[in-house]
């Protein structure tokens, strides 16, 4: 329910600035201006994630950590929108579509096979993947993995409606921060 109920609002909120942005990708980088990555879903399913293009066509998807083996793969804007978050924006589209939440842990690559194993042994493998979650506003990619999931299961165990919207709120303070981000 609140996925539905504050994502719509927020898909109408942040509509003009996506428009801005996609105008913006496409006049500095071409298409495609937004792109489907696999990632794992709750229980382990596969999804496909939105993203705003923020590297340079035919790119390797690696994990955050792994980019700086290939060198400068970033588009004019990547940067920009990585560092504010910018380029997440479409996934309000997988949370209105149900194979994202609001809150939870974020989406992980298939390769990232340290972070799987670590969220199988904690069981928040379970949980649906979230826009932003506890370990987003707690340090984001400063964060160990061994931290992230255990602030991810912590989450878990705490799971409710309140702790949904506290998480929210705290994490429009963390991206007007940029904190965590690199």
């Amino acid at each position: 329910m609140l996925d539905i109920g504050l994502g719509l609002p927020t898909a109408v909120l942040v509509g003009p600035l996506a428009a801005i942005l996609a105008a913006a990708i496409l006049l500095t980088s071409g298409r495609p201006i937004v792109i489907a990555q696999t990632r794992v879903g709750a229980n382990e399913r596969p999804i496909r994630v939105l993203k705003f293009r923020t590297m340079r066509r035919n790119t390797p998807v690696v994990a955050k950590s792994d980019l700086d083996t290939l060198g400068n793969v970033y588009t004019p804007l990547g940067p920009f929108l990585r560092r504010w978050s910018l380029d997440e924006l479409p996934q309000v589209l997988n949370v209105l579509q149900g194979g994202m939440s609001l809150v939870g842990p974020r989406p992980a690559l298939p390769t990232q096979e340290d972070l799987l194993a670590l969220r199988r042994r904690h069981t928040v493998i379970t949980l649906k993947p979230g826009l932003t979650g506890l370990a987003q506003i707690e340090g984001r990619e400063a964060l160990t993995l061994a931290t992230k999931v255990r602030f991810e299961a912590l989450y878990k165990r705490r799971l409710s409606i309140g702790l949904d919207i506290v998480i929210l709120a705290k994490t429009v303070r963390v991206l007007f921060s940029s904190r965590g981000t690199y």
